[in-house]
């Protein structure tokens, strides 16, 4: 595998996390990692906005006039999260989760990620390369998402992906599904990360 590619696909998974490196993408972390369910729709949803954005603007992006840059980013990114919300309201598996996910799909929109990525590589790169920083860096917030995720449901209610997994006898746990502790637990892998990673530690 070429290196170039290879330091595009797996720097935002680990070394470049979109979360517990740039602190991107806080908000909705918090909010939709109840459900092992939940986190994995968004983290697939994410990838799907993140991966097709970059490919539509890297390919328009020496016809689109720098005065009007950023209102065409929010046209292609706006129509991409558009697709995704039919699509999970298209299918009767998906639609509980869609309710459920409410208006955070929506809010894509505003993740500075998906964002971010257009101005800092889809801009300024080829589509296929900007194709795979889009996944990736999708990929890297949604593997956070369903750890947080994993935690908060197992601990919260005892379940996952909504099948039973601790004995009936297993008290839950309210505070662990308050958003409250989704940001300690987000607060833990930062520590794990970073002390993993010497380079990521503040001197």
């Amino acid at each position: 595998m070429n290196a170039k590619i290879k330091e595009t696909l797996f720097n935002p998974i680990f070394k470049g996390n979109p979360i517990t490196v740039l602190v991107l993408g806080i908000c909705s972390s918090l909010a939709v990692t109840v459900t092992l369910k939940g986190a994995l729709v968004m983290a697939l949803s994410v990838m799907f906005v993140t991966g097709l954005s970059s490919v539509v603007l890297s390919i328009l992006r020496n016809t689109i006039p720098s005065r009007v840059r950023i209102i065409v980013q929010l046209v292609v990114v706006a129509m991409m999260v558009i697709l995704v919300d039919q699509i999970l309201k298209s299918f009767e598996a998906t639609y509980p989760i869609d309710k459920q996910l409410s208006v955070y799909i929506s809010l894509i929109i505003t993740n500075c990620i998906v964002m971010g990525r257009i101005e800092a590589f889809a801009l300024g790169n080829k589509p296929f390369p900007s194709f795979l920083d889009g996944i990736a860096n999708g990929a890297g917030y949604g593997l956070v998402l369903i750890v947080v995720a994993f935690f908060r449901e197992l601990l919260g209610s005892g379940t996952l992906f909504g099948l039973q997994v601790l004995p009936s006898c297993y008290v839950t746990n309210n505070l662990v599904i308050l958003p409250p502790f989704a940001l300690i637990l987000l607060g833990c892998i930062v520590w794990v990360q970073r002390s993993i990673q010497k380079d990521l530690q503040e001197k």
